[in-house]
């Protein structure tokens, strides 16, 4: 699958594409409350349009672990006018809701959003892939082990690379017995994984191009690299960009980011290298 339609607007992955992560909520892992009011969201949105972004990718609920879900209303009475004061200010944007709860999906849709990105695969609210299939929009299908508040207690697989191949195979196939066709698949880095479990994931990032669907990777600035690193999310840049090249060779598609410029730099590097005859 070489597209992505978005309500319409068809977005091409023959060449990677950069999201850009708004978080709307106070207690994000790196950038809690920063961007949670209309005019600082959506100069933020314009910051990374004029980087070259492709995708903005709204969360109203933090995900980091040991995060709860919360209420569907707080979570709507977080992302909803942010949407609409987006789509007003840059109505050719794409704007994906990153939310775990159906009800969410569909208010965000309403609003403007046309893709929805869900870290629970539908096992919090299995609602999520009827408001994707009824809706026509892109589904983003993500692999997590337990919940945010339980995932890092202690993850346990018998072969991390085909354990996450297996369930996120037997999804997208339901998925597609029920109508939905634009789905994209993500491994799930930091969700239910220790540092050596991510770094395999990494390696063999590239076996799961057997589910021909795009893979979307999300690294940006997790422990995955900062405990390595011995450094904080804030140190985090230079080794989020070295694993975007990696994650770029192995196949991904789509890297969600904190940091647009830099990524859209490593995509612009990786398709010169490409390129090379």
């Amino acid at each position: 699958m070489n597209t992505l339609n978005c309500k319409g607007r068809l977005i091409s992955l023959e060449s990677p594409k950069v999201m850009g992560i708004l978080n709307v909520t106070p207690d994000s892992f790196y950038d809690g409350g920063k961007f949670d009011g209309l005019d600082s969201a959506v100069q933020q949105v314009g910051k990374m349009i004029a980087e070259g972004v492709d995708i903005i990718d709204i969360g109203g609920m933090s995900s980091r672990p040991g995060a709860e879900i919360i209420e569907p209303q707080i979570e709507k009475s977080r992302v909803v006018p942010i949407i609409k004061a987006i789509k007003e200010s840059f109505p050719e944007i794409v704007v994906s809701i990153d939310t775990v709860q159906g009800s969410v999906a569909q208010s965000a849709i309403d609003a403007g959003a046309s893709i929805i990105n869900d870290i629970a695969g539908g096992t919090v609210d299995q609602e999520i892939w009827d408001v994707a299939i009824q809706n026509k929009v892109p589904y983003i299908l993500m692999h997590m082990q337990g919940r945010p508040n339980t995932m890092q207690l202690n993850p346990e697989y018998t072969n991390v690379v085909l354990d996450i191949l297996g369930y996120l195979k037997d999804k997208v196939y339901a998925l597609r017995e029920k109508g939905l066709t634009d789905i994209v698949i993500d491994p799930g880095f930091g969700f239910g994984k220790t540092v050596a479990q991510n770094y395999t994931l990494l390696d063999r990032l590239s076996a799961f191009k057997i589910l021909d669907c795009p893979i979307l990777v999300g690294l940006s600035r997790k422990s995955m690299i900062y405990k390595v690193l011995d450094t904080t999310p804030k140190g985090a840049m230079n080794g989020t960009t070295a694993l975007h090249m990696i994650a770029l060779q192995r196949g991904a598609k789509i890297l969600r980011v904190h940091d647009v410029k830099n990524a859209v730099e490593c995509v612009k590097l990786f398709k010169e290298l490409k390129a090379v005859k």
